[in-house]
This record gives structure tokens, C-alpha cells and sequence, in this order.
């Protein structure tokens, strides 16, 4: 007997759950090194004196978790989900491995942006997962709870990692990443839910515009010029003897096990190129290693090479080169202090330069990465809405607990745990806001809710020195600011996802994704910008410069200007946020469903 016409499709609540799962490990990792940082940093042998040394552990985190979302999520629209998925997966693993295992600050980076990379693919890929397999009327719950781990992941990564460092070291807190990836893993390639309940759709897409993934891989069937089947079978198996054998080697080149590196008969592979420098990577083993993983890549470059073209490679590289010079430009910056990071002077103008090229490759490209009349109707108010909501989240949880450190000279930790009434009230508010979209429509929940956060922190931007020690009154603002903006996080995803082409919930998600992750990197910078001219204006009126009263009344000023424009983001994404429909999504199908129930 088939399922309900309302109904998710079989096993989806489960294969959500893992993915929701993921995606929350994903989530707090990008937290997760808050507390660690400086014990990270002594591990490859950078002092705390070198602290903006440091500053790539996070930032390539965030370079891999944002360039590439919009390649990913045009290659979930092309392959079956759990695919990506699981490779998503692996790269997280591989990317948590690397960065327990690093002992040199290139290597460790390196595994950060391989975390970000597998990280970030999760999000769109199980956003798109939820259009797949649940229908339109019946997505606002799931999207809640995908929309509420990846919140709970702010909350889940610093706690995370005080618990761990509490008993350990931090390297235990990336192999514990290992452990949950691998078994996140398992759980998604052994849960295969049945087809989602439209019947002319499969995976999300009508079949007429997806192809299976041996076909779109160019090694399926009817791929045209494709090898011989022995040629296949011998090229599967050399790729993944090659495999085995790069994982081996980059083991014991990262490892370096002091059994084998004292070792007078076999220690010559780990003696470094380069004796000065002793790095690991630059040793024999090592190279082994990269040309071991160059060969595979050529391996297997065949059977990827036609899908990552058919997504428009050529767009996806220009389009991360453009968001990758803005993540670099301002989240290598201080934002106490300056706007533009060191290298903003050459990486804005290579970004423009990017962001112009990829715009003549959407309009020129037979296929481009963003299919023309993929965004359309309220997938644009739902992009506006997520980039200012990025706007006013990131300004709350930098500027919140700077000022905690300037009014009541907490460090770091302490003052992070100010934002936790904030924190905690996100998911709450993602799950409430999923709830209610079985009743209203998306305007009905988001504009509300954007409006309470943004009367919450227009209520914070009065505060002055005194006002934390207020428990209720912080309780107050920051609690109604979180919920606030919680629950708009599911209503824009499902007005997105109800407006965009079937065969592109991936891209729309990722999209939805990246808007959010631009809000945050450039409305910080624009709000720290507008602070510090408060800031110097104030300064500039003081009669004593010296005095360390005013000048702390001056940087008060800059953290209520940077929450004031942020009351403004939040105030303008609640109008906006009017656009996404006032009508249920679902609701004219389900009235026509229920009316020709009653006729039969």
C-alpha cells in the first residue's frame, strides 16, 4: 500500500536524523576551537605573542565551509543526496584526522579548510534532502530541525570542547570529530529511504533533468564514448588500491611514529628535505604521499571531470574566488580595531575581478552553475532575509561579549558565556518556527519574529556600562533576540524551496546558505567600519585622550552603534520578510486534495 500523499517518504525521519546529526557535529566545529585555540596554536609551535598567526586555523575553516557551497549544492541537484552526503562526510573525517594528527601550522590549516569543505557541503545537501522527501505543506518541521542543530552548534562547540580539554588534550577533541563522522557515516549509507511522495520526481528532481550517477559521472551505460567494461572494473580497482595506499602514506607522514623516525634502517623516508624547516609533509614519505594522491586524482579524474563540467567547474572556481577573497578580506581582521584584514588591499579588487567574470559566465555559459529561473519569486526575498539576519547575528555574538569584556573585565571565556541566553534561544526559536508552518505562512512567522529580535537589540544597543550586571533585562533582550531570529530560519528555507525549480533544491539551499554566511562576513565589517567612526569621533571630543573613563565610554558608543545598525538589519529583514507568502505552503494542494475527498 503507497504512503499518504502528506506523508514523508519511508525511513526519511531516520536518514534525516543522521544528516541533522552531521550537520550539527559540522556546526560545532566551527565553534569548537574557541576555547582550544591557543592550545592548537602551541601544538604547531606558534606562541600566544603570535596570535594573528593563528587567525587561518579559523579562517580556512570558513574558506572551505563557504567557497565551494554553491559547486556542492549544484552537484546534489545532479547525483543522488546521500551521495553527497557521504562524500561530504569523508572529507570531514579525512579533514578532522589531518588536524589532530598536525604538528605544523600549514598542515593544520589544511585540515581546517578540509572540515570546512566536508562541513559546509552537509547543510545544502540536507536542506535539499528535506524538499526531496517530504512534501510541499510538510517541510516546515524538518526544516526547523536541520535549521536547530546547525544553531545548537554555536552552543554544542564550545561546550564541546571544554569538556574534552577538561579531561584531555585538544587533539582528542578532533578524533572524537572522527569517531562521530565515521559513525554518521554508517548511518547514511545504510538508511535508503523510498522514493519521496511525488511520483514524476525522483531524488528531488523530475527525471528528465536528472541523470543517475553513473550517467552523470560519464561511466554509466548510455554516457556515449565510455571504456570497455574491463577497462572500467581496472580502473575502479587501481583507484582504490591508490586510495588505500595515499591514506597509508599520508598516515605515516603526518604520524611520523617514533618507532620508524629513530630508526637507523628505516628512518630515512621521515628525514626532512629541507632540515631547517623539519617539516613532515617535506620529506620522502611525504612526497610519496602527494604524488600517490596527484596519481589518483588522474585516476579517477574520468569519472568526475564530466559531472563537475556538466555543474559548470568554470563558474564554481570563479564564483569561490570571489567568496573566498571576501571571507579572507574580513575575517582575517580584528574586528575591534580595523575593517579590512592585511591582505583586503589585494584580495578585494581579485574578488571584484572574480565576481564580474562569473557573472559574464552565468549569462555566456550554455550551463551555467545557477540554472537561468532558478532564482525566482520569493527565493529572492528569502536571500535578502538571510543575508541581513547574518548581518545582525554575527553583530550580537562579537559585540555582545565585547562589551562584556570592556564593562566587566571578564576574559574571553566568561564573556563568551554571556551570549549563551542568545545561543540557546536560536534552535528554540528554529524549532517553533517549523512548528508554525503547519498552520501559517511563512510572512506570518519570519516578519513577527524578525521583529521581536529586532526591537530586542535595538534594546541592547542602550545598554551601557552597568546594564550586564541586569540579569533580567539581559535575560530579556538576548533571549527575545535569539527566538527571534530563530524563527525565521525555517520559514525562509521552505518559502525558497517551495519557489525553486525542483531540480534545484540543492542550488537554492546553497545559495540560501552562502547569502547568510556574506551577511555575516561583510555586515560585520560594515558595522565594525560605522562603530570605530563612532568610536574616534567620540575620542576626538574628549578634552583628556588619556583618560581610560572616557575612552571606555567612547568604546561603549562603538558597540551601541554596531547593535544599532544591527536592530536596523533585523528591522528591514522583518519587512522583507513579508514577501515570503502569507499563505501556507501547501495549502491550495491540500484544500484541492480535501475537496475531491469530499466528492468521492
Amino acid at each position: 500500500m503507497g504512503q499518504g500523499e502528506g506523508s514523508p517518504a519511508r525511513g526519511a525521519r531516520a536518514l534525516l536524523t543522521v544528516a541533522a546529526l552531521a550537520v550539527a557535529l559540522a556546526a560545532a566545529d566551527t565553534y569548537v576551537v574557541v576555547l582550544a585555540l591557543t592550545d592548537m596554536m602551541a601544538g604547531v609551535g606558534v606562541g600566544i605573542e603570535s596570535l594573528q598567526r593563528g587567525t587561518p586555523i579559523i579562517s580556512g575553516f570558513l574558506l572551505g565551509y563557504i567557497a565551494v557551497l554553491p559547486l556542492i549544492g549544484r552537484v546534489s541537484d545532479l547525483v543522488d543526496r546521500r551521495r553527497i552526503l557521504l562524500w561530504c562526510l569523508v572529507i570531514f573525517v579525512i579533514g578532522s584526522a589531518v588536524t589532530a594528527v598536525a604538528v605544523e601550522l600549514p598542515v593544520m590549516v589544511g585540515g581546517r579548510f578540509l572540515q570546512g569543505l566536508g562541513g559546509g557541503g552537509l547543510v545544502p545537501a540536507t536542506l535539499a534532502l528535506v524538499a526531496d522527501l517530504w512534501p510541499p505543506g510538510r517541510r516546515g518541521m524538518p526544516l526547523g530541525v536541520v535549521g536547530a542543530v546547525q544553531e545548537m552548534g554555536s552552543v554544542l562547540g564550545p561546550l564541546l570542547g571544554a569538556l574534552v580539554l577538561a579531561v584531555t588534550g585538544w587533539r582528542e577533541i578532533f578524533w572524537l570529530n572522527v569517531v562521530l563522522g565515521l559513525l554518521a557515516l554508517v548511518g547514511v549509507a545504510l538508511i535508503r529511504p523510498a522514493s519521496s511522495p511525488p511520483p514524476s520526481v525522483t531524488d528531488g528532481c523530475p527525471a528528465s533533468h536528472r541523470a543517475s550517477p553513473m550517467v552523470a559521472a560519464g561511466t554509466g551505460p548510455t554516457a556515449g564514448s565510455h571504456p570497455p567494461r574491463r577497462r572500467a572494473r581496472v580502473l575502479t580497482a587501481t583507484a582504490y588500491l591508490l586510495a588505500v595506499l595515499a591514506a597509508a602514506l599520508w598516515t605515516l607522514a603526518l604520524w611520523a611514529p617514533e618507532v620508524l623516525t629513530t630508526s637507523i634502517e628505516l628512518g630515512a623516508p621521515f628525514v626532512p628535505l629541507d632540515p631547517a624547516s623539519g617539516s613532515r609533509v617535506a620529506t620522502p614519505v611525504g612526497v610519496a604521499a602527494a604524488v600517490t594522491t596527484l596519481l589518483l586524482g588522474v585516476v579517477t579524474l574520468p569519472r568526475w571531470l564530466p559531472l563537475l563540467l556538466r555543474a559548470d567547474l568554470l563558474g564554481a572556481v570563479l564564483l569561490a574566488v570571489a567568496l573566498g577573497s571576501l571571507v579572507l578580506t574580513f575575517s582575517t581582521a580584528n574586528p575591534e580595531t580595523e575593517v579590512l584584514g592585511p591582505w583586503g588591499v589585494w584580495l578585494l579588487p581579485l574578488g571584484v575581478l572574480a565576481t564580474v567574470a562569473f557573472l559574464l559566465r552565468q549569462r555566456l555559459a550554455a550551463h551555467p552553475l545557477i540554472p537561468s529561473g532558478v532564482v525566482r519569486a520569493r527565493v529572492w526575498p528569502a536571500l535578502g532575509v538571510s543575508v541581513l539576519v547574518g548581518a545582525a547575528i554575527v553583530a550580537v555574538v562579537v559585540d555582545v561579549p565585547l562589551l562584556s569584556r570592556l564593562t566587566q573585565g571578564t576574559d574571553e571565556t566568561d564573556a563568551a558565556l554571556v551570549l549563551v541566553r542568545f545561543l540557546v534561544a536560536v534552535p528554540v526559536g528554529a524549532l517553533l518556527g517549523g512548528w508554525l508552518l503547519r498552520r501559517v505562512g511563512p510572512a506570518l512567522v519570519a516578519a513577527p519574529g524578525l521583529a521581536v529580535a529586532a526591537v530586542s537589540i535595538l534594546a541592547m544597543a542602550r545598554w551601557d556600562r552597568a546594564s550586564l550586571d541586569d540579569l533580567t533585562v539581559t535575560t530579556l533582550a538576548l533571549a527575545g533576540a535569539g527566538l527571534g531570529v530563530g524563527l525565521a530560519i525555517a520559514p525562509v528555507n521552505d518559502a525558497a524551496l517551495a519557489d525553486a525549480r525542483e531540480d534545484a533544491h540543492g542550488t537554492v539551499s546553497s545559495l540560501v546558505v552562502v547569502a547568510r554566511m556574506v551577511g555575516m562576513v561583510v555586515g560585520l565589517a560594515l558595522l565594525t567600519a560605522i562603530g570605530l567612526r563612532s568610536f574616534h569621533t567620540e575620542v576626538g571630543r574628549l578634552a583628556d585622550p588619556t583618560d581610560s573613563d572616557a575612552l571606555l565610554d567612547a568604546a561603549v558608543v562603538q558597540v551601541q552603534t554596531v547593535l544599532t545598525g544591527a536592530g536596523y538589519a533585523a528591522a528591514l529583514a522583518a519587512v522583507l520578510a513579508l514577501a515570503l507568502g502569507f499563505r501556507a505552503v501547501g495549502r491550495d494542494a491540500r484544500e484541492v486534495r480535501s475537496a475531491d475527498g469530499a466528492q468521492v
